[in-house]
């Protein structure tokens, strides 16, 4: 049973991909209710109201997934997040149109005096001279970030007859021509707009991007608007010039506090305001609830998810066609943590023939999972293996080679520590699954799964046997064994499997036999 906390008020039509699973239980009520069983929730569903951080995810250990019903996800720690191994999806594409019709709305308003006018209506007056607004037409546009809503506003302004300039360091000659916009700097944009609107993320970077030195560049009767996030607009430097007339008026949908109470701006007849209404559509709310909603399901029926932000996305096709080397790649992490039972500094994995052209980092996150599982007190996942890492000072490389060692596919993974190293090379075959095909030295060939045993030996005859008296003297039945060797005599290995594991007096038994050099349990 998995147990969902949805603890914002979120459409329950949108919700209907998790109350049709049978085995969710789903809990709305908001994080603070005495009565929620904080320490058994599996996927928190929020919108911008609940703040989740590390005080938050410190109460909630078997948090897998957090969802944010909306595009924008201030309001969750995301490093605190990746930090406990948790996903966090939002739904990116289900308030675009929302977010857009409402910033244009906005902007319409503004130009024309609609909300001034509406309410001298409402006092009873008439004065049609007070109100005179200003055409969109022929005006330029300043949109600072191209994203989606930037790109479906740029459409709509073209339309209008608007000339639109834009700034987004991240937008590529390729896209801005096939949107038929001309890229600026962001001067060349503060300088010759009529209205500025900002639908950038809130970063360190875009925090106070429009501040008093950035306003001072811009054409005397400009207009700013931001529907996007509180902060981008350094609101006091707004104020400053609205006051000295250089900016003719400003419409906010967002603040830098929310409520925002008592703001600088209120006392400007020139500036209109909504409380945060961007995603506020029936629509918007309906689609964003089923997004996220269907990104839970997916992640709870092991699926892959497509909006997460601190995990790679992929679809369901590259997802099949990587499952199986995942589970390849999280068994040989396992494997080499409790063969190599000492500190390793670095971890050097490389892939080969057709498993190359998947998403290497992805099973290097994978493998790195199985490596720390039980190395470390702390549940490791895709999500935050690198973080991991990194906290321990464990170095991880990654290449591509052309040598499959005669396989379709191969992993190939080294651990090296200040004595030793250690190398585990596994490859899928189909019909066969996994196989682990080569151990330190040793060509084998076994699965990887249940309850194994790792015995290095010396190649003499009556070891394996012997072996295998004692563990029937005990009523243990070996379920398997494949064993390899480097020459006549030599040193050898054997992998067995069991249906259980052995217990630490069995071992301690097999290690009393001659020539047996080692014995380590694999527990998968």
């Amino acid at each position: 049973m998995y147990y969902v906390l949805v603890a914002d008020a979120i459409n329950e039509v949108g919700l209907q991909p998790l109350l049709e699973m049978e085995n969710v239980d789903i809990i709305q009520k908001k994080t603070d209710d005495p009565t929620v069983p904080l320490d058994k929730i599996d996927a928190l569903l929020v919108r911008s109201a609940t703040k989740v951080d590390e005080k938050l995810l410190e109460k909630m250990p078997s948090l897998k997934i957090i969802a944010r019903a909306g595009v924008g996800v201030d309001n969750i720690d995301i490093n605190a997040a990746t930090k406990h191994g948790i996903i966090v999806v939002n739904a990116p594409d289900g308030n675009t149109i929302s977010t857009t019709e409402h910033t244009f709305a906005m902007m319409a308003s503004l130009m024309r005096n609609i909300p001034q006018a509406h309410q001298s209506i409402k006092n009873l007056e008439w004065k049609r001279n007070a109100f005179v607004g200003t055409e969109l037409y022929g005006k330029t546009l300043g949109i600072i970030g191209l994203g989606r809503i930037g790109s479906e506003l740029a459409k709509r302004a073209m339309v209008f007859g608007m000339n639109v300039r834009v700034f987004d360091p991240f937008l590529t000659k390729e896209r801005a021509a096939k949107l038929g916009i001309q890229p600026n700097t962001l001067d060349e944009l503060l300088g010759n707009s009529d209205i500025i609107t900002v639908h950038t993320p809130l970063t360190n970077e875009t925090k106070g991007l429009i501040n008093e030195e950035n306003i001072s560049k811009t054409k005397k009767g400009v207009y700013f608007l931001n529907c996007a996030r509180g902060g981008i607009i350094d609101e006091e430097a707004l104020a400053k010039y609205i006051g000295n007339g250089h900016v003719a008026g400003a419409a906010l949908d967002v603040y830098e506090t929310e409520p925002p109470g008592e703001h600088v701006l209120l006392k400007y007849d020139n500036v209109i305001f909504t409380p945060h209404l961007g995603a506020s559509t029936k629509e918007a709310q309906l689609n964003v609830a089923t997004q996220v909603a269907d990104e839970v399901r997916l992640f709870l029926e092991g699926k892959p998810v497509a909006n997460s932000i601190n995990l790679p996305s992929m679809s369901k096709d590259v997802f099949e066609k990587i499952r199986p080397f995942h589970h390849l790649a999280k068994q040989m992490g396992a494997i080499l943590s409790q063969c190599m039972k000492e500190v390793i500094n670095e971890l050097n994995v490389t892939f080969s023939g057709t498993v190359a052209d998947l998403e290497t980092n992805y099973l290097t996150k994978a493998l790195l999972s199985g490596f720390f599982k039980d190395r470390i007190d702390l549940h490791v996942n895709e999500v935050n293996a690198m973080l991991a890492a990194k906290e321990r000072h464990l170095t991880v490389g990654e290449k591509i080679s052309t040598n499959t060692y005669g396989y379709a596919n191969c992993i190939t993974v080294t651990g090296k520590g200040e004595r030793h190293s250690f190398t585990i090379r596994g490859t899928f075959i189909d019909h066969y699954g996994p196989r682990i095909v080569f151990l330190n030295d040793f060509n084998i060939d076994f699965l990887p799964e249940g309850n194994l045993l790792y015995v290095q030996h010396m190649d003499r005859p009556g070891v394996i046997g012997r072996v295998g008296r004692i563990l029937g003297d005990h009523g243990i039945n070996i379920a398997t064994m494949q064993v390899g060797r480097k020459e006549v005599g030599g040193e050898a290995i054997m992998i067995l499997s069991f249906d259980k594991p052995l217990s630490e007096e069995n071992i301690k038994t097999l290690l009393q036999l001659d020539d047996i050099v080692s014995i380590n349990s694999i527990l998968l």
